[in-house]
């Protein structure tokens, strides 16, 4: 939708949780991106979309330096979906929608002017049931597996292959699933900036993804890398003490700086020479659930650089592959032995005029039809101890697992 089209402002803010199950939980293809149940900043976006094959948004040319965002936000229509892990893309096209500016307290209704009657009229929403007990997942491999695969990480790292590789599995949960239901009780207990439900045929993606992969605005690329992570406590002396442990610890450091450093290699193909730069470096960011070591990496990107060719200099994340790249990923393939799919992926919005703001698949719920499942993984270094990479899956699949009403099996 181009930005001369102005949207229609409602005259008072409205729940997000409301609005979406009153409007568009029912519906068919679906998303909801979402700042957080408690946002004071930032923006939610929710509505519906049609499948499209041949999403010409990543052959958009990336928005450049005069492209401004107004009042409405940042997107004003064109993709919404994800982009997994091997490359598969599904993309819903998007030109109804809502847009609710947290800070503000305002809610824009683009493309339909019915929509607005339907919002208006939203009831409150009833809390979320509990979820049913479902007992403890199923693990792709057993806590005693993957520390033979963190020993056999360490002896490609030992052989020089790579720096560092981020080993992952999986947590099954079978039979159906409210991926709504499973949504609204993540966000109610690990809440964050990036978090979002997209619903694309018989897969829903509901993800509290505290990483933030690519923004495009303002003819700049900005990425986020994770790499680094620490429980939450309620005692909070010793919260403090967890996240200054994390700051402090030489493996965590260099894990993160690692892959700060692959960054800064990948977006240089689609930047301008020495305009790619470290804007932070090993900061703690805390979530409801965990701490986690966070830097930024950002350049200007070149003229008449595409959505397209920014995904293929950065994508897959190193956060999820190590370092360097190509060999990292071409060993966790042997090693994993099976597809990530969405997981470790990528998903957002690439907006009509090029912008873009894509976050990591982590921290997530992958819904099918007859099943869920979690991934959960870690960075192994040649410093990695076995015990402590086993207790990081457990502690970052514990939540989404909760939300669907299982337990991480016993040793993670």
């Amino acid at each position: 939708m181009p930005r001369s089209v102005p949207p229609l402002t409602l005259t008072r803010w409205i729940d997000p949780e409301a609005v979406f199950l009153h409007v568009f939980a029912a519906a068919g293809d679906a998303f909801w991106l979402d700042a957080g149940a408690t946002a004071s900043t930032g923006w939610s976006w929710m509505g519906t979309g049609r499948l499209d094959e041949a999403p010409g948004g990543l052959h958009r040319r990336a928005a450049g330096p005069g492209d401004a965002v107004d009042d409405a936000g940042a997107f004003r229509g064109g993709w919404v979906g994800w982009r997994s892990y091997e490359g598969r893309d599904a993309w819903l096209r998007v030109d109804t929608f809502l847009a609710f500016d947290h800070a503000r307290r305002r809610v824009h209704v683009f493309g339909d002017a019915d929509l607005a009657d339907r919002v208006a009229a939203t009831p409150a929403a009833a809390a979320v049931d509990a979820a049913a007990d479902r007992g403890t997942a199923s693990a792709r491999v057993s806590p005693e597996r993957y520390v033979e695969l963190i020993e056999a990480c360490r002896d490609r790292i030992r052989e020089g292959d790579a720096y560092q590789l981020c080993l992952t599995t999986r947590f099954t949960v079978p039979g159906e699933v409210d991926a709504v239901d499973v949504f609204r009780r993540l966000r109610q207990v690990s809440a964050s900036h990036h978090a979002g439900l997209i619903r694309i045929g018989d897969m829903t993606l509901v993800s509290a993804s505290p990483e933030r992969f690519l923004e495009v605005r303002g003819g700049r690329v900005h990425t986020h890398p994770i790499k680094g992570t620490r429980p939450r406590s309620t005692d909070p002396a010793r919260d403090r003490a967890l996240a200054d442990e994390l700051q402090a610890d030489a493996k965590e450091q260099a894990e993160n700086v690692m892959i700060v450093d692959l960054m800064r290699n990948d977006l240089s193909r689609v930047c301008e020479p020495s305009t790619v730069g470290v804007d932070r470096l090993l900061e703690v960011e805390t979530y409801p659930t965990v701490h986690q070591l966070v830097s930024e990496v950002s350049g200007r990107l070149l003229p008449g650089t595409t959505i397209e060719e920014v995904l293929a200099a950065a994508f897959p994340a190193g956060s999820m592959t190590g370092a360097p790249k190509r060999s990292a990923m071409q060993i966790l393939r042997r090693l994993e032995g099976a597809e990530r799919s969405v997981y470790s992926g990528a998903f957002g919005w690439i907006g009509d005029d090029g912008a873009a703001d894509l976050a990591m698949v982590i921290r997530s719920v992958v819904v099918e039809r007859d099943a869920a499942w979690v991934g959960a993984g870690g960075g192994i270094t040649w410093r990695s101890v076995a015990a402590s990479e086993v207790a990081e899956v457990g502690i970052k699949a514990r939540a989404p697992l909760a939300a669907l009403g299982a337990r991480v099996p016993p040793g993670w």
